[in-house]
């Protein structure tokens, strides 16, 4: 099983500048790229401080210059917001920069803030179609001399300029959860990324299920791959990994705020939601935090990953977002690399 960190600038408040934020991003990712990583993975959202990160390729540009070995890949680009074109032609432009070590993950998108901002009266459900319709349209492009005439792109022959330095194109993954879109991935010849957010291994185990079953109704399609995304900390005592724990708790909340589209957002920000509310809500709780996702000290986070290889995941990928402090941060992601994925090598 391979290892790659996922990675954003996050805030939960104006207290950290946008500047000192991508500094320590572009930080963690030589520290992921120096430690061996295999890949790291960034992503796209629009008009919220809670994950800033408006044009993933970009960034990975500046990055194909901070880094040496680390496969880049967007994790993820959001289909609605792109027209085949312009996705074929940017992200072929990236992998040029990065002297092919582009992958290019595609989800629908999960926040009806921005399809409100950027494709008023979109849905999930329409989101999900205009993928479907995106990534074929995307690859025909770049094989080149390509037209579409679809549901929601009409175009003449095209052809990708530039066209990528991967042949015949870079590895695309889907976000997928439910069994249509392991389904399509597969039918496409798309890697699958998948996350259980909050939720337990039971979660981890179904997700396999599901892409297991895509696989096997689609017998004549080489096996794809697939990889799990969670958050994680490597604690250095017991007190380290309470805190983490209550830190996922807030980011949770926050997260579920975010996706409720709820509450009144004021230069990008929900104000912050005060500790009791945190510590009420037992859906979220630090137990919850702590027991579903992979918080511990090494010992207990290279026996969740082993049960994780076992299952069949390709990749997991290392969530740091968590609101903690940078410095949080990069001690979990050098004990992961010293102490973890040393158990993991042939």
């Amino acid at each position: 099983m391979k290892f790659s960190l996922f990675v954003h600038m996050e805030r939960l408040d104006a207290s950290q500048s946008h500047k000192s934020l991508y500094e320590e991003f572009v930080a963690l990712c030589e520290i992921a790229d120096k430690g061996g990583m295999h890949a790291i993975w960034t992503g796209e959202h629009h008009g919220m401080d809670f994950t800033i990160a408006p044009n993933p390729f970009v960034t990975i540009a500046d990055l194909a210059r901070r880094t040496s070995r680390a496969r880049l890949g967007t994790g993820t680009v959001i289909a609605p917001f792109w027209h085949p074109i312009k996705l074929a032609g940017e992200a072929a432009m990236a992998d040029i920069i990065c002297d092919g070590r582009l992958d290019i993950g595609i989800a629908r998108g999960a926040y009806s803030f921005e399809y409100e901002r950027l494709l008023p009266g979109l849905d999930a459900w329409g989101a999900g179609q205009r993928m479907r319709e995106l990534i074929p349209a995307v690859k025909g492009i770049w094989a080149g001399d390509y037209a579409h005439d679809g549901e929601f792109f009409k175009f003449p022959s095209t052809t990708s300029a530039p066209k990528p330095l991967q042949q015949p194109n870079p590895p695309i993954w889907v976000a997928a959860r439910d069994p249509n879109s392991h389904e399509f991935a597969v039918a496409n010849g798309c890697n699958v990324q998948v996350t259980p957010l909050w939720q337990g291994d039971d979660e981890v185990q179904s997700l396999m299920e599901r892409f297991n079953d895509a696989c096997a109704k689609n017998p004549e399609i080489e096996r794809p791959k697939i990889m799990l995304l969670r958050h994680t900390y490597v604690g250095s005592s017991e007190d380290d990994v309470a805190q983490a724990a209550h830190e996922l708790s807030v980011y949770y909340n926050y997260f579920f705020a975010w996706f409720k589209n709820e509450k009144p957002v004021t230069q990008g920000l929900i104000e912050r939601i005060p500790d009791e509310q945190v510590r009420a809500n037992a859906m979220l709780s630090d137990q919850v935090m702590r027991t579903n996702n992979v918080v511990g000290d090494a010992e207990t986070v290279i026996a969740r990953l082993k049960a994780y290889e076992a299952l069949g995941y390709d990749e997991y990928s290392f969530w740091i977002d968590t609101g903690m402090s940078f410095e949080r941060k990069k001690a979990s992601l050098e004990r992961f690399i010293t102490e973890v994925m040393p158990a993991f090598q042939e």
